[in-house]
């Protein structure tokens, strides 16, 4: 993490979520030159992301590589965007298969722009998001290579999730039951009842172990480059 000082306005500081140190550097020197962020911060996970978002106003852009230490897949996105709802997040990724950029569409993302891309990409991605459209890289194919991955919808039934639906539904995937659910948020086991019914709801599936299999598809192990 970067230091803590001078403390961001809102909107106008961006963070940069990327394990790869020189790559970190080298979008940092292209958000300065292409957008008008004084303050651009670095994680190198997603952990390290969400403290650097806690206490702070939410930034006005987060650039995001779906491959990282903690995180696979889209989590990272759908964690990232309910803890700063006003932030727009554009992923930056080696992954340039139709079928994840239209997955991470599905999910929110505000633009997706392949970490080979020149400078100039990058400002026209900012321009086009600052327009209030989706930007997509050149060569993408709307709807192709959906039948690869989890449906859009989905993505989009997992995305409506609120922040407490989402840790339950996190803590439900690693085998919890509701009792030690409602003891690790220290709420009361009806109150977690109540959100295990409504994350069925929206997931729209009858068991827990359908939504452990709906959360677990957003992760795409078989496309994700390896970790060694």
């Amino acid at each position: 993490m970067t230091d803590p000082s001078p403390q961001p306005s809102i909107g106008r500081w961006a963070l940069i979520v990327d394990d790869h140190p020189l790559f970190c550097d080298a979008l940092e020197l292209t958000l300065k030159s292409v957008a008008d962020f004084a303050i651009v911060r670095t994680a190198n996970s997603l952990a390290a992301a969400l403290e650097e978002l806690d206490g702070l106003p939410d930034p006005g852009i987060i650039l995001l590589d779906l491959n990282l230490p903690d995180v696979s897949g889209l989590d990272g996105l759908l964690r990232l965007k309910r803890a700063a709802e006003g932030a727009q997040i554009i992923i930056v990724s080696s992954m340039t298969e139709n079928a994840v950029i239209n997955s991470a569409i599905a999910a929110g993302a505000a633009g997706y722009v392949p970490k080979h891309s020149s400078r100039a990409t990058f400002k026209e991605a900012m321009d086009r998001i600052a327009e209030g459209a989706v930007y997509k890289p050149g060569g993408f194919v709307e709807g192709e290579g959906e039948d690869t991955l989890p449906d859009t919808d989905s993505i989009e039934r997992l995305a409506s999730l609120t922040n407490q639906q989402a840790r339950i539904l996190h803590l439900i995937c690693e085998g919890k039951l509701n009792k030690q659910i409602a003891y690790d948020l220290s709420i009361a086991e009806t109150t977690v009842k109540a959100h295990v019914t409504a994350i069925m709801r929206k997931l729209g599936v009858h068991s827990r172990t359908q939504a452990v299999l709906v959360a677990n598809e957003v992760k795409f192990t078989t496309l994700l480059p390896s970790q060694d």
